[in-house]
């Protein structure tokens, strides 16, 4: 075999280092059971009466507010509010987030230490507007510290949103350093989700039903999300009475490869969480086609044709992704 060339030998050095940046944060030994989050809905954390409601909609992933959906002067009814109902509520197999506010505004402290008081501790916490690396090892060092204070040594889902432009263009490098914090923090990086208003308020856009000013933000959220092995959860659709809106909304943003969709009424839930769940016809297809692909390995054959398409290995693939998420939103059987 030839010896590398000099141009070679850069290329190979320069591929090494872009690909140990961009690696998984989990050894396939390590991965934790998917988690789908089909639907994020946001509640406020000073509203006892939408908590209890939201623990009985069957919805993915509930978040409950400390943040934007609290006003200034209600944060520390919110703060004991939620820590009460982590305790009280049974949120069954819906994934119970809290979201603390900012690193910049001065209040995630007291949010995380108030929380840290439940018995029952959240699965995640949803950390807002990051624009920085700095922010990112600031919260880390605060949430550590907050940690400390308590006998428990939990391992927390860690959901970042992107709100601005810096945080945009600094995403990569954020979700670089919550691969080297993890062996150091007790949170492991689940989800990217998409602040679109914020956003739009930021750059200076007007929202529009059809979203248009906002598809290079969300297909980079989406390409960088996925490059690091993690869920994208994308934008709100504010006008929830516009369900047909909302259902084209939603499609959309499950075949340009979000995972999920944030939603604000409950109205939303059950629209959201059908537009990204594998149709049955659909999950028929990919066991069959995992099932085909397997035959033909075992006869040593590599590409063929299913259902008239040529197969290889990237529709393997896809057909994988279509049975996990098929199997992680099944309810369980009957209990025998």
């Amino acid at each position: 075999m030839a010896a590398p060339t000099k141009i070679g030998r850069v290329l190979s050095r320069t591929f090494t280092r872009v690909s140990s940046s961009l690696r998984p944060y989990c050894t396939a030994q390590e991965q934790p059971p998917y988690r789908p989050r089909r639907a994020l809905m946001y509640v406020p954390g000073n509203d006892e009466r939408k908590i209890h409601k939201i623990a009985t909609l069957g919805v993915d992933c509930a978040v409950l507010d400390c943040e934007d959906g609290v006003a200034a002067n209600k944060k520390d009814e919110a703060r004991a509010t939620i820590t009460r109902m982590l305790d009280e509520v049974d949120f069954g197999r819906t994934e119970c987030v809290v979201r603390v506010n900012s690193v910049d505004s001065e209040l995630a402290d007291d949010d995380l230490l108030a929380i840290l008081q439940a018995n029952n501790l959240p699965s995640g916490i949803m950390l807002p507007k990051v624009d920085s690396v700095e922010e990112l090892q600031q919260f880390a060092a605060n949430l550590n510290a907050a940690v400390a204070e308590i006998e428990a040594n939990p391992i927390f889902n860690l959901i970042t949103m992107v709100e601005s432009a810096r945080g945009l263009m600094n995403l990569q490098a954020v979700l670089q350093e919550a691969g080297n914090l993890v062996d150091m923090s007790p949170f492991r990086l689940a989800a990217v989700t998409f602040g679109s208003d914020d956003f739009c308020a930021d750059i200076g856009a007007s929202r529009t039903s059809d979203a248009k000013e906002l598809m290079y933000a969300r297909q980079k959220v989406v390409v960088t999300a996925k490059a690091f092995g993690i869920q994208a959860i994308d934008l709100v659709s504010i006008d929830f009475k516009d369900t047909e809106s909302l259902r084209r909304q939603a499609e959309e943003g499950a075949k340009m490869g979000f995972t999920g969709k944030q939603v604000i009424h409950p109205l939303q839930v059950p629209i959201v969480q059908q537009a990204f769940s594998p149709s049955p016809e659909r999950v028929v297809w990919a066991r069959g086609l995992i099932q085909a692909f397997q035959q033909h390995q075992q006869e040593g054959k590599g590409a063929f044709v299913y259902e008239g398409k040529m197969i290889d290995k990237p529709s393997l693939l896809q057909a994988q992704n279509v049975v996990r998420l098929a199997e992680a939103v099944e309810p369980p059987g009957p209990q025998e």
